[in-house]
C-alpha cells in the first residue's frame, strides 16, 4: 500500500459518525451532506487499506480497526483545534455551570460537550443534574449560568427541538391492565407530570399515583419492579422496558419541548457566549430534531 495522508476532515467525518451513531445524524453536526460524509469516510478507508464502521442492527458500529484509529483521530482533532485556537481564535478561560436533567445528559449534553471541550480547554464545566424544575429557578437566581431543560412555557430559553415522550413498563408484569392504573411521577410541578395525567384523563382512564421520584434512576426502579408504569422521554426509555401504547389502552402523549436557558446574569459573557451558541447550533440540527 501506497502512503496517503490523513486529511483532517475525513477525520472529522469520522469521529462525528462515531458520536452520532449514524451517517444522517453527523452530517448536520459538521455542516455537510449525507453522501458528503459517506464519500469522506470511504477515502479515509481507502488510505487506511481497512473497514472502519459496519452496519449493526440500530446504528453503525467500529471495527476493531475503527475502535484502533479512534483514539488516535480524537488526539489529533484536540491538537489541531488546540493549533487554530492559539494562532487564530481568543483564548477563553473560565468556569461555566451547566445544568441538564439526566434524561438528556447522555444523548444530548455529551456530544456537545466533546465538541466543546477541545475548543476550549481553557474552561471547566461545572455539570449539575438535575430535574428541569429544580435547574429553572436556579438559572433565574444567578446560581447556574445555562441549562437544558423541558421549558414549561414559550418564553423559557431558546427553542431547541421536541422530545418525545413514551409510556413504558416492565415486560415482566401486566401493570397496564389494572385497575386503577398505577403511575410513576416525577415531582408535582414537572412537565412530564403533566402530559400523562392529561393523557390518561382524555382517555377517561382511571389511575392512581403510587410512586414519586426526582430521579430517572427511580422512575426507572419503579417500573422494573412492577410498581407502576411511568412516562419517560424517548431517549432516556431502557430497551429492556416495553414501550406502551393504544394496544394497552394508552394515549399519545404530547412531545416535550426542550430549550437552553440562560442566566441574565451571565450577558456580555464570552465564555457563556461560546458554549450557549454551540448547543443551539448542535441540537438545532435536524438529526436532533
Amino acid at each position: 500500500m501506497g502512503y496517503h495522508d490523513l486529511q483532517i476532515d475525513w477525520l472529522k467525518c469520522f469521529v462525528a459518525v462515531v458520536d452520532a451513531g449514524s451517517l444522517s445524524s453527523a452530517a448536520p453536526e459538521i455542516n455537510r451532506s449525507q453522501s458528503a460524509v459517506s464519500m469522506q469516510l470511504k477515502k479515509l478507508e481507502a488510505a487506511l487499506d481497512c473497514q472502519l464502521l459496519q452496519r449493526g442492527p440500530r446504528e453503525l458500529q467500529l471495527t476493531a480497526d475503527g475502535q484502533k484509529l479512534l483514539g488516535y483521530a480524537r488526539q489529533m482533532l484536540n491538537l489541531h483545534a488546540e493549533t487554530q485556537a492559539a494562532f487564530l481564535g481568543e483564548k477563553l478561560t473560565g468556569t461555566i455551570r451547566l445544568g441538564v436533567p439526566d434524561d438528556y445528559a447522555q444523548r444530548y449534553m455529551t456530544p456537545a460537550l466533546k465538541r466543546f471541550a477541545p475548543r476550549h480547554n481553557g474552561v471547566s464545566i461545572e455539570l449539575f443534574c438535575e430535574q428541569s424544575t429544580s435547574l429553572i429557578p436556579r438559572v433565574e437566581s444567578g446560581d447556574l449560568d445555562l441549562a437544558l431543560v423541558s421549558r414549561d412555557h414559550e418564553r423559557r430559553g431558546t427553542m431547541l427541538f421536541h422530545e418525545p415522550m413514551v409510556w413504558v413498563g416492565s415486560p415482566q408484569f401486566d401493570v397496564w391492565k389494572r385497575d386503577p392504573l398505577p403511575i410513576a411521577v416525577y415531582e408535582s410541578s414537572s412537565v412530564a407530570k403533566g402530559h400523562a395525567i392529561k393523557s390518561l384523563a382524555l382517555q377517561g382512564r382511571r389511575y392512581k399515583i403510587v410512586y414519586h421520584s426526582s430521579s430517572l434512576a427511580g422512575q426507572i426502579a419503579a417500573v422494573e419492579s412492577g410498581l407502576a408504569i411511568a412516562v419517560l422521554t424517548q431517549c432516556s426509555a431502557p430497551e429492556h422496558l416495553d414501550v406502551l401504547g393504544s394496544e394497552q389502552g394508552l394515549g399519545p402523549l404530547e412531545p416535550m419541548e426542550v430549550a437552553v436557558y440562560r442566566s441574565s446574569s451571565t450577558q456580555g459573557s464570552k465564555v457563556v457566549d461560546s458554549l450557549h451558541d454551540l448547543l443551539i447550533n448542535t441540537l438545532r440540527s435536524p438529526g436532533f430534531s
